[in-house]
């Protein structure tokens, strides 16, 4: 029996072994769609070489050496791995936020938030801005990714919201700030535990020098900050602190933004001495509501069940048995008209749009919803799709800091790429089936 053992060890490890060698991986003769912008490369050749990207170039400009492993991409269109710029780990679509946050504490670290991301990655999200969660599981998590102990997309995290005060029961991942010397002090915390990004929430109920001091404090530790733009006087003070980038459209039913804040923004966007200014929307799970409340074979999708033991998937389903009666949506038929308008009142002040979702809100899946957005924005906004492909590669890479090393398809950068078959440029919602997805030069799917 010993013998075996050893047997098995040594095959084992001559097995990964010639594994590791083979990573010289060519992808061949799909249309190339950089991240920059310009004209897509036709029938494409990208090298890949272990983690990186060596080169590019086209069936008729670059050869391929005999040592690469070739892997065809024709009829596809090969771009780089998404983003999404918004997602919430912790939570994976059940309707009730006061249930699921007194009863799967327990399993975040282990369970729910491994899922997530791996329902991200094979959706074709290579990279993700995690916003809001426990402290120590939401940077274990992203860590044990990094580090290549168990599958899924690249995690950007926030730790815990900070607010002026957190909710009953949710005192773990939104701490509250009382004082200017507290949010710093709060900030360092954060800062010294390793996160990526700050996120602030709930700040018109702050005074102006507690949000002004977090702001400060999160530039100071090289943090950026993510606000909520839910109410007016939110979007007013975040912009008078500097914060760095705006989440959801936002203002409840109200039919556009106010006249001072357009001004304000437009104000912010014409000095380019700071930048250009970013706005994640999060629209899709709001305009989407009413189609999947009456269609509801969106959620028999078992996509999202990836990970999940069957008891948490029974107990989410059972949590939107019945889509029409939850609270969380009943105002939605009336912001949904006012989507639209607010999408175009930023795009038109000069705000650079970034995909994000929201995923893992009521009946919202990791699984599904990046290409949800991607379908609102180009099939119902008529935004460009070339416009809607940066907002998830480029930007968020550049916004994120590490342009240097994901977000477009360039020699030096990790081979973080995805193919689907079709004209992504023709038809955006193909991106609900994406065949190929590599990251870090490893493929997934």
């Amino acid at each position: 029996m010993r013998k075996f053992q050893f047997l098995f060890v040594v095959v084992l490890v001559f097995m990964n072994s010639v594994n590791a060698q083979n990573t010289k991986i060519a992808l061949v003769g799909g249309t190339l769609i950089d991240g920059f912008g310009g004209i897509p490369i036709k029938n494409s050749v990208i090298l890949i070489e272990g983690e990186y990207i060596k080169e590019i170039g086209s069936v008729a400009t670059l050869e391929i050496p005999s040592d690469y492993t070739v892997i065809s991409t024709e009829g596809m269109s090969v771009l780089p791995g998404l983003w999404d710029m918004h997602v919430h780990t912790m939570i994976n679509g059940h309707a009730d936020y006061t249930y699921w946050d007194r009863t799967y504490p327990p399993l975040l670290e282990d369970v729910i938030m491994p899922s997530s991301a791996e329902q991200l990655l094979l959706a074709g999200v290579t990279s993700a801005r995690d916003l809001g969660g426990p402290l120590q599981e939401s940077i274990n998590v992203r860590d044990a990714i990094n580090n290549g102990e168990i599958p899924g997309a690249t995690l950007y995290v926030s730790g815990p919201f900070i607010q002026h005060e957190p909710y009953p029961g949710t005192e773990a991942f939104r701490w509250g700030v009382n004082g200017i010397e507290d949010g710093r002090k709060k900030i360092k915390k954060l800062a010294d535990a390793g996160v990526d990004v700050i996120k602030l929430i709930d700040h018109d109920k702050m005074t102006m020098e507690e949000v002004r001091a977090i702001v400060d404090e999160a530039h100071k530790q090289e943090l950026k900050v993510v606000a909520h733009a839910h109410r007016p006087e939110e979007i007013r003070r975040a912009l008078l602190a500097g914060a760095d980038c705006f989440e959801h459209t936002g203002l409840s039913s109200a039919p556009e933004y106010p006249d001072d804040i357009m001004q304000m923004i437009r104000e912010r966007t014409a000095d380019m001495s700071q930048g250009p200014l970013f706005w994640c929307p999060t629209v899709e799970g709001l305009y989407n509501y009413e189609y999947v409340r009456d269609n509801q074979e969106e959620l028999d999708n078992d996509s999202w069940h990836r990970g999940l033991p069957d008891s948490v998937i029974t107990d989410i389903r059972n949590s939107f048995a019945h889509p029409d009666r939850l609270p969380y949506f009943q105002l939605t038929p009336s912001r949904k008209p006012t989507l639209e308008t607010k999408i175009k009142q930023l795009l038109d002040a000069g705000v650079v749009l970034l995909i994000g979702t929201d995923s893992g809100i009521p009946m919202k899946f990791h699984s599904q919803s990046t290409w949800h957005e991607f379908d609102v924005w180009v099939n119902e906004f008529g935004i460009d799709p070339m416009y809607a492909i940066r907002a998830a590669t480029y930007w968020p890479a550049l916004w994120m800091g590490v342009a240097d090393k994901v977000g477009t398809v360039t020699p030096g950068k990790y081979a973080d790429i995805i193919a689907v078959k079709g004209d992504v440029l023709r038809h955006i919602n193909i991106l609900q089936d994406v065949d190929i997805v590599f990251k870090k030069g490893k493929q997934y799917k």
